[in-house]
């Protein structure tokens, strides 16, 4: 049995990681939209962004992990 009040303290911090992942992934696609209008090549820049999509996949199932848990208790 999990501890209710850990869970909701990994529950907060699996929350401003998605807000802070969110945060990151728009601002890469900002990036990449600025160096297409230069004609820049964004190979390297697209490659990061389905990093940082990744990972953010990664906390959004974390999250629901969690609130299984939290629902279980």
């Amino acid at each position: 049995m999990s501890d209710p009040s850990m869970e909701s303290e990994h529950l907060d911090k699996a929350e401003r990681h998605i807000v802070e992942g969110e945060r990151r992934v728009a601002a890469q696609k900002t990036l990449i939209a600025r160096l297409t209008e230069e004609g820049r090549d964004t190979a390297l820049a697209e490659e990061f962004l389905q990093s940082l999509e990744q990972t953010l996949e990664q906390w959004h199932i974390h999250r629901r992990l969690i609130l299984e848990s939290l629902a279980r208790e």
